[in-house]
């Protein structure tokens, strides 16, 4: 395997299919844990869903640019990738503790825009701090 990601395109390749499943898997899991279908309310134009999903999904590519960049090796990366996603879950866990004057999934729901907003903007922030942590080398 090792020869084979010698070759830049291929490894490019390979990184990019790794992180690819391992985003379909964690918006899944994403998924699972709100109470709201992430692409039933975007599809009814749902704007407070669509920024937070949005976040998510910017977050964790963000968590598996540095996890590919200080990385040595696919499984490294993937290693890397898979702990972001779980720092960034528990930080959504967190803004929803953090908030008991209302429940974040119900607000994000019923298309709060605001509360939206900050879920997108805590996603997309917290990615960088878990990024700049990412260092194998």
């Amino acid at each position: 395997m090792d020869v084979l990601l010698e070759n830049e395109w291929i490894r490019t390749a390979a990184y990019y299919s790794v992180s690819l499943l391992a985003l379909v898997l964690f918006l899944t899991i994403f998924e699972t844990v709100t109470k709201y279908r992430n692409w039933d309310e975007i599809k009814n134009g749902n704007i407070a869903v669509a920024l937070a999903t949005g976040g998510k999904i910017f977050g964790v590519a963000n968590i598996f640019r540095h996890s590919i960049e200080y990385s040595d090796s696919l499984l490294m990366m993937l290693a890397w990738g898979v702990l972001g996603f779980f720092l960034l879950l528990f930080s959504y866990f967190v803004f929803e503790f953090l908030t008991p004057g209302f429940k974040v999934d119900e607000e994000i729901e019923r298309d709060n825009r605001a509360v939206g907003f900050i879920a997108m903007m805590i996603s997309v922030g917290l990615s960088y701090v878990i990024g700049a942590s990412i260092i194998t080398r």
